[in-house]
């Protein structure tokens, strides 16, 4: 317990450091060792600079986040490659986890005012199915299909794991040779109701990667079927905002903007779960381009409308 208490410790003083310099630009040793001792996390010991200098390496190492010293002048420190933070991967990922993390642990006085979004159980099957991976073990999995609403037991090999909408998925190739043959299937952590490791091996596709396998998809929904196409949205100015300051998907471009509107265009397959969330923003958004996906939309609001005009 002591160990993880002091592992858990470590990884909070990484991340001040991390934050500080962040947030700081550019900052001297000295500067950052008077900060650190006005912040209760230093318990009033000052940074060794050979500690310093260690931490700077394991940072590297566990978060991807380069510490350097410019070497002149001031010999201040900074953050060689920041935009890495902001972007998409695991280290990112893990990195901004422990910063929330912190912030919550050390706001145990005001927790009442603090909410959070129920994630599924399903994640009590991560770390099974990551081990998994690491040794290439088959899986034996109990799923709930929603569409059949029957539950079915199979074994799959386990490719990778991808994080949606606060909910975890899994891509599997099944050993079933019908299900085999159509390659790798996305199944929801919180719908599987039983998993054990076989002690059966699987030998990984050289050729495959996640992000090739997701390419161009909006979200969980991978259907080779809907061909990747250039995607034309017309969006209110209010709502513009929004989509501007949190893409929709990384292929995402504002080709026209004026006090009314703005045009963004996407490069994507049109999945279901990409025409939810066009349908989610209402009559924000609406769709110019490509004409089946328009009259798709349409279609579906039509079919809305019918629904609530019955009901009258």
């Amino acid at each position: 317990m002591a160990n993880n208490d002091r592992g858990q410790s470590l990884i909070t003083k990484y991340v001040w450091i991390i934050e500080t310099i962040y947030h700081k630009r550019k900052i001297s040793f000295k500067e950052l060792n008077e900060l650190w001792l006005r912040d209760d996390i230093s318990r009033g010991v000052n940074i060794p600079k050979r500690t310093f200098d260690n931490w700077r390496y394991v940072i590297w190492d566990m978060f991807g986040i380069n510490i350097v010293n410019e070497n002149r002048g001031e010999y201040r420190y900074y953050i060689e490659n920041e935009e890495d933070i902001s972007k998409n991967g695991l280290r990112s990922w893990l990195y901004n986890t422990i910063c929330v993390s912190n912030a919550l642990t050390n706001s145990q006085n005001i927790k009442d005012r603090i909410i959070l979004e129920y994630v599924p159980s399903g994640q009590n099957y991560l770390h099974p199915i990551i081990e998994a991976m690491k040794e290439n073990h088959v899986l034996n999995i109990t799923y709930h299909n929603y569409w059949k609403n029957k539950e079915h037991n199979f074994n799959v090999q386990p490719y990778c794991v991808k994080l949606f909408r606060q909910r975890w998925y899994m891509v599997a190739q099944s050993t079933n040779s019908y299900y085999y043959e159509k390659g790798p299937l996305i199944y929801a952590l919180d719908r599987i109701k039983y998993l054990q490791a076989t002690k059966d091996t699987f030998e990984m596709p050289k050729d495959w990667t996640a992000k090739d396998f997701f390419e161009g998809y909006f979200g969980i929904i991978a259907n080779q079927s809907i061909k990747i196409q250039p995607i034309k949205l017309k969006v209110s100015a209010g709502q513009a905002n929004y989509i501007r300051n949190l893409q929709m998907h990384e292929s995402q471009k504002e080709i026209e903007r004026n006090e009314k509107y703005s045009i963004f265009t996407y490069y994507l397959h049109p999945t279901f779960d990409f025409q939810q969330e066009l349908l989610w923003n209402g009559e924000d958004m609406e769709v110019l381009e490509p004409k089946w996906l328009r009259n798709e939309i349409a279609s579906k609001i039509k079919r809305m409308w019918n629904k609530y005009k019955r009901n009258k």
